[in-house]
């Protein structure tokens, strides 16, 4: 049983971490076709605007919290005010959502990473191969058991020997990777184009409609409001300078989400125009983009360093969600991290077979209308994510009061430039912001409706 809890060797580990955390899936296959959409260069801008006052507030607050603690979220929002120690659950309980079915898309990358590396380059552009394969029975498990794995032993590395170092490997790779892949983009014929497509704002596709797209790619990007930053939070030494840290990541991750369009928009302007943009998710990743690869020059080599980026990406992100269930579960009961690992890995690979075969063999299981991938993905970050943001913003703003966590930040002398705004945004911004989210995708999701 480990009886110390684990911690990052310093400032620059944690924000390694954390940034592997915020730099996932939705930074590569959701952050591209938004900016498309939404008018290029002015979606950028709203994004920005947001990451440095709504995302800064809430990054801040989780980590804060956690670091005050020293706590896993169930215990840190009970240690904060036992009235709100549901939201400790509720928060813990968005990763037990979430490891099983991203790991099944995990896996999906590493089998498309795998078909790269064999040169089947134009088998993957095939029409109905993503289909063909994830609707199968054996290999969609075999991929995902093996992602899974991968995960696990992350994890059960620990925080320093584990997650610590396999960010300080993965998060420089996958930025040269970024740059690398976008210098190679941007010199093909017709690239540029795109580029400026991507870019030069359209402030014709400005309107409410903008802001929420931002808010909602900004609010699931940087891994907020599902219990990680309040773990990572407590794994930060007291001397680490909180605010430095948190711009650090929202710089990471932003940087990358800028690259990752730069990666895909211009490509696949070229060989597919503005309708190929129409796509976005797995149907971009799996289906346009190998497209996309097979009709370019160098496309075997570029498909597979692109994949393997996203693996990366993908990894660093699972690893902080099984890491969040791990520590609740080595908190909440007393076990040991080893313990904790295999109970997760156990229901993680219970739950994401189901998940599999459910777009194929078990199609015909639904919850509302919808896959079991596709309804965990909608409880987890169309609900129950704004929803512990909102409960959250609730406690600080009116209940505890901001100077509990402003405090927190400035307890070694460290300035808070941005206090103000961070009260201001906690108790009246994000709050109403994120009740339109929650209105917004509810909309949307059963109503066809969009505001």
């Amino acid at each position: 049983m480990e009886k110390k809890r684990g911690s990052f060797t310093g400032g620059l580990g944690f924000v390694l971490a954390a940034a592997g955390s915020a730099v996932g899936l939705g930074n590569l296959w959701r952050f591209p076709p938004l900016a498309a959409q939404y008018g290029g260069g002015i979606f950028i801008l709203v994004y920005i605007v947001l990451a440095l006052t709504f995302g800064f507030a809430l990054m801040t607050t989780e980590i804060a919290i956690g670091r005050k603690t020293g706590s896993s979220p169930v215990m840190a929002y009970q240690k904060l005010c036992r009235k709100f120690k549901f939201l400790g659950y509720l928060a813990a309980a968005i990763p037990v959502i979430i490891l099983p079915y991203y790991c099944v898309i995990g896996g999906w990358v590493l089998k498309y990473m795998m078909v790269y590396l064999q040169g089947m380059t134009a088998e993957a552009a095939g029409d109905g191969f993503f289909a063909a394969f994830t609707g199968s029975t054996v290999s969609p498990l075999i991929y995902f058991a093996v992602y899974l794995v991968a995960t696990w032993l992350i994890v059960m590395g620990g925080v320093e020997k584990g997650i610590e170092k396999i960010s300080r490997i993965m998060m420089p790779l996958l930025v040269l990777l970024s740059i690398g892949i976008c210098i190679y983009i941007l010199t093909l014929p017709g690239a540029l184009e795109g580029a400026r497509y991507y870019l030069l704002p359209d402030f014709s596709k400005f309107s409410l409609k903008t802001i929420c797209a931002a808010m909602g790619q900004m609010f699931f990007s940087m891994s907020l409001a599902m219990g990680i930053m309040v773990t990572y939070g407590s794994y930060t030494k007291k001397e680490v300078c909180l605010t430095k840290s948190v711009n650090q990541i929202e710089l990471f991750d932003t940087v990358v989400a800028l690259l990752a369009g730069l990666m895909v928009v211009p490509a696949v302007y070229i060989f597919s125009g503005e309708e190929g943009m129409s796509s976005s998710g797995p149907g971009l990743m799996f289906v346009t983009l190998p497209k996309v690869f097979g009709d370019m020059a160098g496309g075997r080599v570029i498909g597979f360093l692109f994949f393997v980026l996203v693996l990366f990406a993908a990894l660093t992100s699972s690893v902080s969600v099984m890491e969040a269930i791990v520590s609740v579960l080595m908190e909440h009961f007393g076990i040991s991290r080893k313990a904790a690992c295999t109970g997760t890995l156990i229901f993680a690979l219970a739950v994401g077979i189901p998940v599999s075969l459910g777009n194929g063999i078990w199609s015909g299981i639904q919850i509302l209308g919808m896959d079991l991938l596709t309804f965990f993905d909608y409880l987890s970050n169309s609900v129950l994510m704004p929803l512990v943001a909102l409960f959250t913003c609730i406690l600080v703003g009116w209940v505890i009061g901001t100077k509990t966590i402003t405090d927190e930040v400035t307890r070694n002398g460290e300035k808070f430039g941005r206090k103000r705004i961070y009260e201001i945004m906690i108790k009246y911004i994000a709050p109403v912001f994120l009740v339109i989210i929650l209105i917004s995708y509810t909309l949307a999701q059963f109503g066809g409706i969009t505001l």
